[in-house]
């Protein structure tokens, strides 16, 4: 079985994020949670950037441009939605994200009625 990548870091992360939705609940929009986790992280001091934009590059020109939730440590991604499921679009946009930063690991946390959920992205 593979090791998991950053797994101390992901575990704590993951504990709390979970923390945000036991106090919130659901029924928010998307930049409540990502405000609580802000806090959450800088409470623990986690180094983060929030809201980064990066630049997709083609033939030396600027062809767009993505706005990533978190980048936490430099090293993970993590990106929040409010959704019923885990959609394409979602799983696509963090793996163009990963693409795009040179990246190893991003997380995709989704906030549903039912809880929160969460999976793994390996670039």
């Amino acid at each position: 079985m593979a090791e998991l990548i950053y797994k101390d870091l992901c575990y704590e992360i993951m504990g709390l994020a979970f923390n945000v939705f036991k106090n919130l609940g659901y029924g928010y929009r998307e930049k409540y949670y990502q405000r609580a986790l802000a806090e959450e992280f800088n409470k623990e001091k986690i180094k983060y950037k929030r809201e980064c934009s990066v630049k997709l590059i083609y033939n030396d020109r600027i062809i767009g441009r993505y706005f990533i939730d978190f980048i936490v440590e430099d090293r993970i991604i993590i990106e929040l939605k409010v959704a019923k499921d885990f959609y394409t679009k979602d799983i696509k946009r963090i793996l163009g994200y990963l693409k795009a930063k040179n990246l190893k690991l991003g997380i995709l946390i989704i906030i549903t009625k039912e809880g929160m959920k969460y999976k793994r992205f390996v670039n």
